[in-house]
């Protein structure tokens, strides 16, 4: 069986709907224009384990602990999915 090619957005998306479900949380469409606050809902808690999950799933090429601390603090408010995704695939 081939293994199949998944793109970063896919990668970011599929955690997302993770965090979600451990949230209690369904039913929520996730798209690139999507935001982690407002859109979706998330806490600083579910970013830190975004963290982790981009950490293991890439390995150390992808932290978001970097990635956040080069934005100001109304740039994180706004952060959408796809942003993150595009920050993912510029690194691996």
């Amino acid at each position: 069986m081939t293994k199949s090619l998944q793109t970063p957005l896919d990668v970011v998306s599929g955690m997302l709907h993770e965090i979600l479900e451990d949230n209690a949380v369904e039913d929520i469409e996730i798209t690139p224009a999507s935001t982690f606050y407002e859109g979706l809902g998330l806490e600083s808690i579910d970013l830190v384990a975004l963290a982790g999950m981009l950490a293991d799933h890439y390995g150390e090429q992808v932290n978001l602990a970097e990635f956040l601390a080069e934005k100001e603090l109304d740039e994180i408010v706004a952060l959408t999915v796809g942003q993150l995704a595009d920050y993912v695939a510029s690194r691996v």
